[in-house]
């Protein structure tokens, strides 16, 4: 590949079928700056604010300014817990009682987990049988229910819907609920309100959840924001997609990035379209070298996930050179004994 941008309720208290959400390529424009600030107030209690941090060194490596804003330091380690929160608070008491249920690779689980403890309802969440053990752990100390299934986004699916039929418990789909991607946007709400106007801003993309939600707060703010999706070369589907201008879903995943391996949602693939995202591939060796740098240079250690947008600033220097750019650290849920520079 080139390295060129490009459910109802019943009257006995249970539900008649489970809560799912059905979407189309038009519900992209019913999620607005609005909802993301509606979202911010909603989770406000119980989100940390994040911290904006700098590197001088690695300014100069870059030739721009580059401003990281810190979600390794939110709850449960993960910009996950913002949009997680605000689907769970966002629920009337009758569909709250009932739970939640999810799939995930890791972080939106425990996040779910989590958000699901603060307001004290059940929540179940499906992982792949191949998922960090450290994810798994912090989903099962939050009080989840975790329930295991092939590594693929069929089985995660199928699980998850047969887990909504089983409880009664609403979907809270990782990437594609609503109330997901505009919970996921107050990262930028908080970045920009920190660090003040920006040239650039660039996100992680998998399943498109955070890229589409902080697109549609970046653009509220600064219309004429230029935003980046970093990718791994291994996971490319969203490349692909915007490649071609229609969804890829047969990409099949091998990256170092566990957090993104999902194929690009529909409603998130519309909002990048309409966002005019730019998509930049990185190798996994770019990737875990920007890593080890921000472990070096800022003294914090983050998932190669999150080390993806800085592997995508130096890797694309001529898009960045010279200007303010924002990068959103997605998470610091690692592993430290399997540490990818590790002999």
């Amino acid at each position: 590949m080139g390295a060129s941008p490009l459910a109802v309720a019943s009257p006995a208290g249970r539900p008649q079928a489970p809560v799912f959400f059905a979407y189309h390529s038009r519900m992209s424009a019913t999620i607005t700056i609005d909802d993301v600030r509606a979202a911010a107030a909603r989770i406000a209690a119980h989100i940390h604010t994040t911290p904006v941090l700098n590197s001088s060194g690695i300014d100069a490596l870059a030739g721009a300014r580059l401003l990281f804003k810190c979600e390794n330091f939110q709850r449960a380690g993960a910009f996950k817990f913002r949009g997680a929160s605000n689907a769970v608070w966002s629920l009337d008491e009758t569909l709250a009682a009932r739970g939640v249920v999810t799939h995930s690779s890791g972080n939106h689980g425990a996040a779910l987990a989590l958000a699901a403890r603060t307001r004290g309802i059940p929540a179940h969440v499906v992982v792949p049988e191949d998922t960090v053990k450290l994810k798994v752990a912090a989903i099962r100390s939050y009080g989840a229910s975790v329930h295991f299934c092939a590594p693929t986004l069929a089985a995660r699916d199928a699980a998850a819907e047969q887990l909504c039929r089983e409880t009664g418990g609403t979907l809270v789909h990782p990437f594609t609920h609503p109330a997901v991607i505009a919970g996921q946007g107050t990262a930028t709400l908080e970045l920009i309100a920190q660090a003040g106007p920006l040239d650039a801003l660039i996100a992680p993309v998998s399943g498109g959840g955070l890229i589409s939600g902080n697109a549609i707060a970046a653009h509220g703010l600064q219309p004429g924001l230029a935003v980046y999706a970093a990718e791994p070369e291994g996971a490319a589907d969203a490349y692909e997609s915007m490649r071609r201008g229609e969804r890829v879903t047969d990409v099949v995943a091998h990256t170092i990035c566990d957090g993104l391996r999902a194929n690009i949602g529909a409603i998130n693939f519309d909002l990048m379209r309409e966002h005019a995202i730019t998509v930049l591939p990185v190798s996994d060796e770019e990737t875990v070298a920007a890593m080890r740098l921000i472990w070096e240079r800022m003294k914090i250690i983050v998932e190669p996930s999150s080390a993806t947008v800085l592997a995508a600033v130096l890797r694309h220097n001529a898009l960045f050179a010279g200007k303010r750019v924002g990068l959103i650290l997605t998470g610091g849920n690692v592993d430290l004994d399997r540490l990818p520079w590790a002999a």
